[in-house]
């Protein structure tokens, strides 16, 4: 999954760059609002990360403009400004979640992992398809209720495979999901990632859609 962090404090950005990498999300962090704008025009994302004081543009603006031009990327408010009026205010532009400054990283994991839920139309926590299990919170997958031993790689590949099951991603779309702005991919990288998994699911559980890039099977 990859995620925009749009933080202007190099001490908190950078530590929340390192957190949610730790997690095995791509993240990519820009740290005022016309770069989050750049970013958002020219990359595909999961979820936004947004700091409201932010300089050359403030982040309610983008937010407010982001809803305006039809962008629906789920948008997580990261912010010090703890009054209602900037909850409501900020729920209302188009946020889907509001989280206060200081917060536990815990917390943080826990409403990035609810939004991307949410957004993909999944109720349940966890992901289930045919025999394969997957958590995204505990970051475990099981086959036939045995755990599998996966690579941070291999189990975000395979959650942008599962969720939804049967969407056909092209390879573009999987390096997006798994590498950020400076993170080198190599020239078969993501081919690599599904050859495993393919040995650790089962050979037909990733088909190649010809011409346009793979997908989970249908069952």
């Amino acid at each position: 999954m990859r995620l925009l962090l749009v933080e202007d404090d190099a001490m908190i950005g950078e530590s929340l760059h390192e957190a949610l990498a730790s997690e095995n999300y791509a993240v990519d962090w820009v740290r005022d609002g016309r770069s989050a704008e750049l970013a958002l025009d020219n990359g595909v994302y999961d979820l936004l990360l947004l700091d409201l004081g932010l300089p050359k543009k403030q982040g309610l603006q983008v937010l407010s403009e982001l809803r305006q031009r039809g962008g629906d990327v789920p948008v997580l408010i990261i912010t010090a400004r703890d009054a209602t009026a900037d909850r409501v205010a900020g729920l209302d532009a188009g946020a889907d979640d509001y989280l206060v400054k200081p917060f536990d990283l815990d917390e943080l994991f826990a409403r990035v992992r609810a939004l991307l839920r949410r957004h993909a139309g999944r109720a349940q926590p966890v992901i289930t398809h045919g025999a394969v299990t997957l958590n995204p919170a505990s970051r475990e997958v099981f086959l036939d209720k045995q755990l599998l031993s996966l690579s941070a790689r291999e189990f975000s590949l395979l959650q942008a495979l599962l969720d939804p099951p049967g969407r056909v991603l092209s390879l573009a779309q999987m390096e997006e999901k798994l590498y950020g702005w400076d993170q080198e991919i190599g020239s078969n990288a993501v081919e690599v990632y599904i050859h495993h998994l393919r040995k650790k699911l089962g050979a037909d559980f990733i088909r190649n859609v010809r011409g346009v890039g793979y997908k989970v099977v249908t069952l």
